[in-house]
């Protein structure tokens, strides 16, 4: 492969890369912005800001992607197969497909005890 061909291939990658990374970070960012927005700290924390009884620093640590998205869209189903026993249950939020995207992505980045780390 001709080096100039080769250095287009890496470079293309690269871009690829990168623009998955903002996407992530984007998501991220409107997951963060629809936490806020849902008033998700009623009920739940993160950094020390909401309701501490349901503290969420580490859930991305904690629970998987797809455990985190069966919340966001079943919590009755969640509540009875995890046994949880806090009240008042977790409400259906009634979110699309976008929305529940965007906060899975926020949660997921909550691994450290920090709030997103995009600030």
């Amino acid at each position: 492969m001709p080096r100039s061909l080769l250095s287009a291939v890496v470079a293309f990658g690269c871009v690829i890369g990168m623009s998955r990374t903002v996407s992530a970070q984007d998501a991220v960012q409107k997951g963060s912005a629809l936490f806020a927005s849902q008033k998700c700290t009623m009920c739940h924390s993160i950094a020390g800001k909401g309701n501490k009884k349901g503290e969420l620093d580490d859930v991305g640590a904690r629970l998987t992607a797809d455990e985190i998205r069966h919340w966001l869209t079943n919590p009755d189903e969640m509540r009875e197969k995890t046994k949880a026993t806090r009240t008042p249950p977790m409400k259906d939020p009634k979110l699309s497909k976008d929305q529940v995207d965007a906060l899975v992505a926020f949660l997921v980045a909550q691994k450290s005890g920090h709030a997103d780390d995009s600030r």
